[in-house]
């Protein structure tokens, strides 16, 4: 019997996790995808491809001519296109999809978060007033928050922001986690950050931001995701791998 080819769209820890998992089982040839945008990824377990598919016309081609057999989204919670054209593509070409999404943060007791829908809404969120902003959103939407200019901006991400930031007052720090609350509550009070934008990307890495912007009784002006496609979608790597495995031996 051949093996059963997976295509893994990655990117996110779980994804590595997921690649780690399939490398080596005799019944499954897998791939992993990657979309380029960090400049210096750590190496996988699987083969490798980077670079996008071409849309998703592209990506229904790929997956007709390698004879994919699954799909795997696991893709960052807020690849809203990403994640759209895997559902479309994987219906087209009649190919099975899972979702590999990890679950969202939940507010607790001591946390003053301001909800919004997406990132031109926190931008507004900022108010009129200035105010020393830490931003960890990545570097892709950072360019939005030139339209409030009135604030001081300190901006985390894994690489460069280019073009910088067209602000008064901006810096920049080139950091990936995990991060520890220790180091967070450092970092806020050495720089009188009065207010944090993040996303709600969930898991524990990068956590440690909100637990201290809680101890420190700061704002968190946090971007909620869309609502996914509509795909069977699990939350851990032990229940995607449950998963392959059932449609590997349907009842």
């Amino acid at each position: 019997m051949g093996k059963h080819h997976i295509l893994i769209l990655g990117g996110t820890t779980e994804a590595r996790g997921l690649a780690e998992r399939l490398a080596g089982r005799p019944d499954i040839a897998a791939v992993i995808s990657l979309a380029g945008r960090t400049s210096d990824p750590k190496p996988l377990p699987l083969p490798t491809r980077i670079g996008g598919f071409g849309g998703m016309d592209g990506l229904i081609d790929y997956l007709t001519k390698e004879n994919i057999d699954l799909l795997v989204d696991a893709t960052h919670p807020f690849a809203n296109q990403i994640s759209a054209n895997a559902a479309t593509a994987a219906e087209r070409a009649g190919v099975s999809i899972l979702a590999l999404r990890r679950p969202g943060w939940d507010a607790v007791d001591g946390d003053r978060w301001t909800r919004v829908d997406d990132m031109d809404s926190a931008v507004t969120a900022l108010g009129a007033q200035p105010r020393r902003v830490f931003l960890a959103i990545g570097r892709q939407e950072a360019g939005l928050f030139a339209a409030a200019p009135q604030h001081s901006y300190l901006v985390r991400s894994v690489d460069p922001v280019d073009p910088p930031l067209e602000v008064t007052d901006c810096r920049y720090i080139l950091a990936s986690g995990p991060f520890n609350v220790a180091g967070e509550t450092k970092l806020f009070a050495d720089n009188a950050i009065d207010v944090i934008v993040t996303k709600n990307s969930g898991g524990s890495a990068t956590y440690a931001k909100l637990a201290a912007a809680r101890a420190l009784g700061l704002e968190v002006v946090m971007v909620e995701r869309r609502k996914p496609p509509g795909v069977r979608a699990v939350g851990t790597v032990d229940a995607a791998l449950d998963l392959i495995d059932q449609w590997l031996s349907p009842a």
